[in-house]
């Protein structure tokens, strides 16, 4: 349960709750053991090594990770949990061991070309203090931005690499490519009067809403970038054809706590049924450009060449999936 590991965390000697952080980094999940058993090795934040040289929390799941686990196994990494997670951060360290000078978002933007599946992921490093990034693909990821006085900006710029860049195919071919970046310096930074300011990640707008209303919700491959105060959010462009915003909004959330509980229905049962519009809505939000009436398939929009080949495609699900499929 949450509430014996928020006791254990109480009852250490070795940390003092009480400090206050000028600039401070906090990381914590609460997932489903989805590969190997509930225990303190397969929990979150997962760990690059006994130094913690980077570290990880994760949502989703990944489908390549045997592939680059076995990548990493013969470069002599040893993984000490059963989880999917752990070779992010595997493969993180071995990016920074090979190229030392990349910054820790393109660290990430590359590490995130070679997952598959599912993922929203946010990640901290001890080479990167003060520093924070996360990106997502087909699971959902906010970004709640709290402050004391009001907002200068109701948008974020984009900031795009130079050329267009592909999955590279590390696991083969042991290399990187190196993006070319975009010279801007476009970011969120609170203004004089605000600056102390909190960016809180969650999967979920009801983890925050106690803290702030004002969010971001990031779409597949957004690469959010936490640094000394500013927020950037970068893109390894793909889209040739132009579609791509060049912005992303920060939104005002009308929800108060008690309506992300039962709120006024007798049920939550009742509350699912009613809120049927709403849930569509969200479950569509970033897999559907309502501008270009186009569908975004984050995970497979890079496959759709080969899937356009296939002969037959068979599709499995179970339940509600099932309903989905057909």
């Amino acid at each position: 349960k949450v509430q014996a590991l928020s006791d254990a965390i109480w009852n250490r000697d070795d940390i003092d709750l009480d400090h206050q952080y000028q600039v401070h980094v906090g990381i914590a999940h609460t997932r489903w053991a989805t590969h190997g058993a509930p225990s303190d090795l397969n929990s979150h934040p997962q760990r690059s090594d006994e130094q913690n040289e980077f570290v990880v929390v994760h949502n989703g799941i990944l489908t390549n990770y045997k592939d680059i686990k076995k990548f990493l196994e013969k470069k002599n990494y040893t993984f000490e949990s059963e989880t999917d997670t752990e070779v992010i951060v595997k493969l993180l360290k071995h990016l920074h061991e090979t190229y030392p000078k990349m910054k820790f978002r393109e660290l990430v933007e590359q590490v995130s070309q070679q997952l598959e599946g599912a993922f929203a992921i946010v990640l901290k490093s001890k080479h990167f203090p003060g520093e924070c990034v996360a990106t997502r693909r087909g699971s959902p990821l906010l970004v709640g931005i709290k402050t004391k006085t009001n907002l200068l900006s109701n948008h974020i710029p984009i900031i795009y690499s130079n050329k267009d860049s592909h999955r590279s195919n590390l696991m083969k071919t042991n290399s990187f490519s190196k993006l070319e970046r975009s010279n801007s310096t476009t970011e969120f930074v609170p203004s004089d009067e605000a600056k102390v300011v909190e960016y809180l990640f969650a999967s979920d707008a009801s983890a925050i809403i106690e803290h702030t209303n004002r969010v971001i919700f990031l779409e597949d491959d957004d690469v959010a970038s936490i640094k000394d105060g500013g927020l950037t959010i970068h893109r390894i462009k793909r889209n040739l054809d132009g579609g791509d915003s060049l912005t992303r909004e920060i939104m005002t959330l009308k929800m108060e706590i008690q309506q992300i509980m039962k709120g006024n229905y007798s049920s939550f049962m009742q509350k699912e049924i009613f809120e049927q519009p709403e849930s569509v809505i969200n479950t569509m939000r970033g897999r559907i450009n309502f501008e270009n009436e186009t569908i975004v398939l984050g995970g497979i929009k890079e496959f759709i060449p080969e899937i356009k080949r296939c002969r037959r495609l068979l599709l499995i699900g179970c339940g509600t999936s099932y309903h989905s499929i057909i």
